[in-house]
C-alpha cells in the first residue's frame, strides 16, 4: 500500500486585503468617523489562493510583479495574518524574506545571529554550538562584529540564508533574497537545496530566475495579479509564465496551435486520398496507414482542445467567484 503524503503547508481560500488612501489625513478622518462616505478603495493582493505544500516537496512560485507572490510567503510565514482563509503549517520553518526581515539594523550581525536564534526558541548553548557554521557559510569576516546597517545587500542576504540554514528548518522559505547574491554564493545556496532535498526537508522558494525554479523545482505554481492561475510541472508552468509575460492568454494559444494542426492534418489526408489513385496495391496500404496516423493526430487535437477549454471554463470560475468576493467585502 502506497504512503499517504504528508502535508508541511495548506493554504485554504487565503485573501488578504488592503485598504488604500489617496492622503494620510483620510485614513485619520476614516478612522475617527468623520463623514459617512468611505475614504479608502480596497486592494486585493490575494484572491481565493489555495494550495498545499507536501513533506519533501520543493516547490516553486513564480508570477509578475504584484502577483501576490511575497504577501502569500509572509503569510504562511506568520509575518501578515491574512484578510479570510487560512494557513496550517506543520514542521519548524525558517525564512529569508525581503532584505532586514527580522534582523535589528543597529545591532551587529552576531547580536543578529543570537537575536533570531532566540526568537526562533533557541537556547544561548544551542546558537553557540551552530555559530561556526553560521560564521562560516556567510564569509563576512570582520564584518560580523559591525553593525548590519553597514552591510552591503550581499553581505546582508549572506548571514540571513546562513542564519535561516543552520537552525535545522524543516520548512525553509526564500523570498528571492537570493539574487542579491554573487553567482559564487548561489550556487552554494542552491547546492545546500540539494542536500536539503536529499534529507527530505520541503523547500518553497520565489523567484524570477526560471532556469533555477526548472532545475530545482519539483512543482510550480503560478500566480496572477492575487489569483492562482495553475499549478503542475516546472516546464508547463514557465512556459506558461512566459506567455502571459507577452500578453497572450497560455490556454487559448494552445487551441489555435491544435486548431491548426487538425487544419493541416485534413490537408494532408486530401492529398494522400488524391495520390492514392494512381498507386500500387503496396503503396495504398502504406497511404492508409499514413490516413490512419493523421486521423488520430486530428482525434488527439480534438481532444487536447476540449482539455484546454476546460481550462479556461475553470479559470473563469476562478474570476467570477474572485470577483464575488470582491463585492461582498465591499
Amino acid at each position: 500500500m502506497q504512503e499517504k503524503k504528508k502535508l508541511a503547508i495548506e493554504v485554504d481560500n487565503v485573501q488578504k486585503i488592503y485598504k488604500l488612501y489617496d492622503k494620510p489625513s483620510d485614513r485619520m478622518k476614516e478612522a475617527f468617523g468623520f463623514g459617512k462616505k468611505k475614504k479608502h478603495k480596497l486592494h486585493y493582493a490575494l484572491k481565493g489562493v489555495d494550495m498545499k505544500i507536501y513533506q519533501g516537496e520543493t516547490v516553486g512560485i513564480i508570477g509578475t510583479n504584484g502577483s501576490g507572490k511575497s504577501t502569500i510567503l509572509k503569510i504562511i510565514t506568520g509575518v501578515l495574518t491574512p484578510t479570510a482563509g487560512e494557513v496550517k503549517v506543520d514542521g519548524r520553518i525558517s525564512a529569508l524574506l525581503e532584505l532586514g526581515a527580522g534582523f535589528n539594523m543597529e545591532y551587529s550581525g552576531l547580536e543578529n545571529v543570537y537575536l533570531n536564534g532566540t526568537m526562533i526558541g533557541f537556547s544561548k548553548e544551542e546558537i553557540d554550538a551552530r555559530l561556526n557554521d553560521i560564521l562560516e557559510f556567510a564569509d563576512i569576516g570582520d564584518f560580523i562584529h559591525q553593525p548590519v546597517k553597514t552591510y552591503s545587500s550581499g553581505m546582508f542576504v549572506r548571514l540571513a540564508f546562513a542564519v535561516a540554514i543552520n537552525i535545522d528548518p524543516e520548512i525553509l522559505v526564500v523570498d528571492e533574497a537570493l539574487s542579491v547574491g554573487d553567482v559564487f554564493f548561489q550556487a552554494k545556496c542552491y547546492h545546500k537545496f540539494e542536500e536539503f532535498k536529499k534529507q527530505g526537508k520541503t523547500i518553497l522558494f520565489v523567484s524570477h530566475d526560471l532556469g533555477s525554479v526548472s532545475k530545482y523545482c519539483d512543482r510550480v505554481i503560478l500566480l496572477n495579479k492575487g489569483v492562482k492561475l495553475e499549478e503542475g510541472s516546472p516546464k508547463q508552468m514557465v512556459d506558461m509564465y512566459k506567455q502571459l509575460l507577452v500578453g497572450q492568454d497560455p490556454a487559448k494559444q494552445q487551441i489555435q496551435e491544435e486548431k491548426q494542426t487538425i487544419e493541416n492534418c485534413k490537408a494532408e489526408i486530401e492529398e494522400l486520398k488524391e495520390s492514392e489513385k494512381y498507386q500500387t496495391y503496396q503503396e495504398q496500404r502504406n497511404t492508409e496507414q499514413l490516413i490512419a496516423k493523421a486521423n488520430t493526430q486530428i482525434n488527439t487535437s480534438n481532444s487536447n482542445i476540449s482539455n484546454y477549454e476546460s481550462q479556461i471554463e475553470e479559470y473563469n470560475k476562478r474570476i467570477q467567484n474572485a470577483r464575488l468576493q470582491i463585492e461582498e467585502y465591499k
